[in-house]
């Protein structure tokens, strides 16, 4: 198991992406607290549409252990009450990964300012967050890592003024935050997803759900479990020395001019 025994959060890790994350993480032994605001996994009507079980309860079923912290990331305090729980529970932090995250369509000039702040709180100041406070604990840690979950929106426009920023800036938090920490032995990277089925794909049409599978190289569309694999293969021993890159996850998207 490449993850034996080593503690990992898992932010956002109820529905999708998370979800996916954590059960993977489960697969290789690890150790996993599920925090998000609400316990039960969102259903979506394109995606998700029978998942009912709590990941809690699909990380126990592989052998390993769970525990849901109810936590929103983008509050100060809510943050660091994660840490220090997840501490008290399993007597220590090796893994932190950064994947709440919402997105609200919107234009410029259609998008409120109250809706930016929410979309950029939680995408930004809430990976902020949570890198802070859990330093102090990674730093204990003989193999610390840091994932962050951004998109291949971090590259380019056309994911609206809040949601693309959001993700470009979590990117390079990521690249700052590994040259500060390289010190103690903490990498921190980023994987940047293409099209992932999960509920929160719900505010897109069918038709244009469809064009985003054409315009994947690759036959199909990627799955939470895609993501999960390449977040086990930087949390583990085999990516020690990798800091400070953003991983493209996405089908072959960005590969076309």
């Amino acid at each position: 198991m490449l993850l034996k025994d080593r503690v990992a959060i898992v932010t956002g890790g109820s529905s999708g992406i998370g979800r996916g994350v954590c059960i993977e993480f489960a697969r290789e032994g690890a150790r996993v607290v599920v925090a998000d605001v609400q316990e039960a996994p969102r259903r979506g009507k394109y995606h998700e549409q029978t998942t009912v079980t709590p990941t809690v309860a699909e990380v126990e079923k592989l052998g390993s252990k769970g525990l849901f912290i109810r936590a929103d990331v983008s509050d100060e305090a809510a943050v660091r009450d994660l840490m220090e729980r997840t501490e008290d529970h399993f007597g220590g932090l090796d893994i932190l990964v950064n994947n709440a995250g919402i997105h609200i369509p919107g234009s410029c000039q259609g998008l409120s300012v109250a809706d930016w702040d929410r979309v950029v709180g939680l995408n930004l100041r809430g990976v902020f967050l949570a890198t802070r406070f859990a330093v102090p604990h990674l730093r204990r840690s003989r193999a610390g890592r840091i994932i962050h979950i951004a998109s291949i929106h971090a590259f380019g426009g056309g994911g609206g003024p809040a949601y693309a920023p959001a993700k470009a800036g979590v990117v390079n938090l990521a690249r700052d935050s590994a040259v500060e920490l390289g010190r103690d032995n903490i990498t921190v990277n980023a994987i940047c997803p293409g099209y992932i089925e999960t509920a929160i794909q719900d505010y897109l049409t069918p038709d244009q759900i469809e064009e985003c599978r054409r315009r994947t190289p690759l036959p199909r569309l990627g799955l939470p479990k895609d993501i999960g694999r390449a977040c086990v293969f930087l949390a583990s021993d085999d990516a020690s020395w990798i800091t400070g890159v953003a991983l493209t996850v996405d089908g072959g998207w960005r590969a076309r001019v």
